[in-house]
């Protein structure tokens, strides 16, 4: 009975050791994130986001109006214009590595409108064209854009869906 004390208490000395360790293990690791985090002021990284977002929905208004005045598009046009242009750009952009240096400057502001959107599909097929067509550009397209796509698509059937329903029930 005194041996088996004796070794429970040496298990329970050793589980103790054993916590103390992984605790330093956990404040020397928490200090390192906290060192390599880099720090950043949030108010001033909100206002780049904020300008230079507005100045990307201001290229797309200037875009629109250009196309129903300038051209005498109706709005619907002038509005696939309008993205067609701004994707294009964007796609420009990171063929010549400025999206990037944009985002990483703007943030969210560059990243949240359809020009971000270009670049989330456009950066993986530059990213792997040295592998092929088909398993590099053709594999690698969507895998950052993909999860958006399918969401969209199949949240756009399910409300569809939902819809049709309620036209059938008389509900809308």
């Amino acid at each position: 009975m005194a041996d088996q004390s004796k070794d429970m208490k040496k298990a329970y000395e050793e589980q103790k050791h054993q916590q103390s360790r992984m605790q330093q293990k956990k404040q020397v690791y928490q200090e390192y994130v906290e060192q390599m985090t880099p720090k950043k002021n949030i108010w001033w990284q909100m206002i780049k986001a904020f300008i230079v977002g507005g100045l990307i929905c201001t290229l797309g208004q200037v875009i629109l109006n250009v196309a129903m005045d300038q051209f005498g598009l109706d709005k619907e046009t002038a509005g696939t214009w309008c993205s067609v242009i701004l994707v294009l750009l964007s796609v420009l952009l990171t063929g010549f590595n400025l999206y990037q240096k944009l985002g990483a400057f703007a943030g969210a502001g560059a990243l949240v409108p359809i020009t971000g959107f270009a670049n989330s599909v456009a950066s993986p097929a530059i990213e792997y064209q040295k592998e092929g067509q088909v398993f590099g550009i053709g594999a690698k397209i969507f895998t950052i854009a993909g999860p958006v796509i399918l969401y969209g698509i199949v949240t756009s059937w399910v409300l569809g869906f939902g819809y049709w329903i309620g036209k059938c029930f008389g509900v809308w």
